[in-house]
């Protein structure tokens, strides 16, 4: 059985970019097989969900393989094993979970340089992001796995996973590096969409700017021809009711055109001050994904 899986987990990694395999199947392994079924236990419900819903018919065809049969896989979290694994005794209580065939992936290139990353589109902002904040780099612990592949699958499909993406936390705890990485990856595997990184105070000021030189227009175009928009530090905007007006208007263009939106503060949305209610529930319309401080290992 371990054979089997290890033999299936040799093809997902050679089949899916590195920062994917860790994240999702590097840390499962098999704890039951039983009427043709494989039972795999996986970290949690999240990865669970993901798995299933983006790379089931590639598991299947390499678990056929290397069984050199049909086999069913089923995925559960720890907690489920006990009662998932006395399904397994009934057959008929056994189905095959469908999904749709992802891409295949193809080689991760080398990471990226200092300056502005690598653009497809003409005419787009620079991207300027810290070439050592990738997936790759990010310490992973349990205080802060539910941000990082929330993180990773908004990256891997911008506005179909988590619109918006919400992550908060104290100061240095890895929010900027996951923005940034999401920056990145979304930056060399999908190179035709616009991806731009600003802080809110950045946000704030090419506002001011804009209204005092009178390019409005050229702002709101800026701030809405975007296909991924990272903004960091929104706690900032508390208090600053014409920036908060404009944001709420680049933030309804950006979601009703499906395009992603990711946001990172101090605190989540109930907790920033004088910040707009209007704001607020919209915050709260995708995933709040909270780090915490590190334990001693991730530390």
């Amino acid at each position: 059985m371990a054979d089997i899986w290890g033999r299936v987990l040799q093809v997902m990694e050679s089949e899916l970019r590195k920062p994917s395999f860790d994240t999702w199947l590097k840390s499962t392994r098999p704890v039951e097989l039983f009427d043709n079924t494989l039972v795999v236990a996986v970290q949690n419900t999240f990865a669970q969900q993901w798995i299933e819903s983006r790379y089931m018919p590639l598991i299947l065809s390499a678990l056929r393989e290397a069984a050199g049969r049909p086999l069913d896989v089923r995925f559960v979290t720890p907690d489920a094993h006990q009662e998932v694994a006395a399904a397994a005794y009934r057959p008929d209580t056994v189905q095959p979970l469908a999904a749709d065939p992802p891409p295949r992936d193809p080689a991760a290139p080398p990471s990226g340089a200092d300056g502005p990353s690598p653009s497809g589109k003409d005419g787009r902002p620079p991207l300027y992001l810290n070439p050592k904040y990738t997936f790759e780099s990010f310490v992973v612990g349990d205080s802060n796995r539910l941000a990082h592949a929330a993180a990773l699958a908004v990256a891997e499909s911008p506005a179909r996973a988590y619109n918006p993406l919400f992550i908060y936390g104290g100061v240095g705890l890895g929010k900027t590096h996951l923005m940034q990485a999401i920056g990145h990856y979304v930056a060399r595997y999908s190179p035709d969409l616009v991806v731009l990184y600003v802080s809110s105070e950045t946000f704030t000021n090419e506002l001011i700017n804009a209204i005092r030189d009178d390019k409005t227009i050229e702002f709101k175009r800026r701030y809405r021809n975007i296909d991924v928009l990272l903004i960091d530090d929104i706690q900032f905007l508390a208090g600053k009711e014409r920036t908060q007006e404009e944001f709420f208007h680049t933030f309804e263009a950006l979601h009703g055109a499906n395009r992603q939106i990711v946001i990172s503060s101090d605190r989540p949305p109930k907790d920033i001050p004088t910040l707009e209610e209007r704001l607020r529930s919209r915050f709260e319309w995708g995933l709040l994904a909270d780090i915490q401080p590190p334990d001693l290992e991730t530390r």
